[in-house]
């Protein structure tokens, strides 16, 4: 299921009008590591993995709508941040990947 919400994030950028190509390569290249990372930590924290991936599912909608609504990426965002919150020891890759593609997708917004 998170490589399928991956993969589903990864043809709404791919397909996004309102995203530059070098934004769009950049959101593709972090979200393969995300994939990577999130399946690894599904193995043992398979609720988180799942939160995790539906966050970044979410932020990614609101990013690239035509019709932004500034509060509801930011809450979005908000969440993705939250869900891998506590992960910084074991799983400090996948924290960092999340912080970029918060910091992109927000970002997209201005």
């Amino acid at each position: 299921m998170i490589e399928k919400t991956i993969s589903e994030i990864e043809a709404k950028i791919s397909g996004a009008a309102t995203v530059d190509a070098a934004q769009k390569q950049e959101l593709l290249q972090l979200l393969g590591t995300l994939k990577t990372e999130v399946s690894v930590l599904a193995r043992t924290h398979g609720e988180q993995a799942d939160s995790i991936a539906g966050f970044a599912s979410m932020s990614a909608h609101e990013a690239t709508r035509a019709d932004q609504n500034p509060e509801l990426r930011e809450l979005s965002l908000k969440g993705l941040r939250s869900s891998a919150g506590g992960f910084e020891q074991s799983h400090p890759r996948l924290v960092q990947i999340v912080s970029s593609i918060s910091k992109v997708l927000s970002d997209l917004g201005i």
